[in-house]
């Protein structure tokens, strides 16, 4: 278990689209160096919460802190640097069609860096490398498998070396056998690069592999309906609705 300070604070943060609130009030923190998992039913809030965490969506209430620094109301030079110390990979991969992987792992580095094009180059291959595909540099995302799009999604994303990766559902389309694949990649990177690690999944074979600690939302609750360890909540949380979830079964079958 990751025992490092927290490098993402969430602090009574309340999520709400106009008059509907459908997250209220909740507060966790994400360790530096961890594998944090949010999970929970469809329509909890997972994908809202990701979005409040790298900051497409401002708080109805709260706030949330990246090394310290509030990611809703920074601005300039503090809201650039925040920018840079997390990558995201979307559920789709989001690759643009027309550019080859490696210039959509260039993209950041056009944004953020005045590197010249040869070391920009140079950098999208390493980044490429590092996830496997150091020999697709020059294929469109159309000549690749989508486990293989994933990989360059999440190659993209570590362009600017950051500290913190976002997944938003990694598996999802993925056959048995490429999903390990990529959470072995994803503990690899963790474990290589220290990298921390927020990944939204409903993927259960997933969380077990790579999370150190999860929080189940719930949208009755509107809040946090469990934390800690996946394997802990599976054998030992008695709530019905942790258990329905970690054990496959209906809500009413749960004694």
């Amino acid at each position: 278990m990751v025992t490092t300070p927290p490098i993402i604070e969430v602090r009574d943060l309340t999520a709400a689209y106009g008059d509907f609130v459908l997250l209220e009030k909740i507060s966790f923190d994400i360790r530096r160096g961890e594998i944090f998992v949010i999970i929970g039913g469809s329509g909890c809030g997972k994908s809202t919460l990701m979005k409040h965490l790298i900051g497409l969506i401002a708080p109805a209430g709260g706030e949330i802190l990246l090394d310290g620094l509030n990611i809703s109301t920074a601005a300039g030079t503090k809201k650039a640097e925040l920018l840079k110390s997390f990558g995201v990979m979307y559920q789709s991969g989001a690759l643009f069609g027309s550019m080859t992987l490696e210039e959509n792992v260039m993209l950041a580095l056009e944004e953020f860096t005045d590197l010249p094009v040869e070391a920009r180059q140079l950098v999208a291959r390493m980044k490429l490398a590092l996830v496997g595909l150091e020999r697709f540099a020059a294929h469109f995302p159309s000549e690749v498998s989508g486990g293989m799009q994933k990989r360059a999604a999440i190659a993209r994303a570590m362009a600017l070396d950051p500290a913190v990766l976002f997944l938003d559902e990694p598996s999802a389309g993925l056959d048995p056998v490429t999903s390990a694949g990529l959470d072995e990649l994803i503990l690899n990177l963790n474990h290589n690069l220290g990298v921390t690690f927020v990944i939204v999944s409903h993927e259960l074979a997933s969380i077990y592999a790579v999370a150190d600690r999860v929080i189940m939302l719930d949208s009755t609750k509107k809040g946090i309906l469990a934390e800690g360890p996946p394997a802990d909540l599976r054998d030992h949380d008695n709530n019905p609705g942790v258990r329905a979830f970690f054990h496959r079964m209906p809500r009413e079958s749960i004694p």
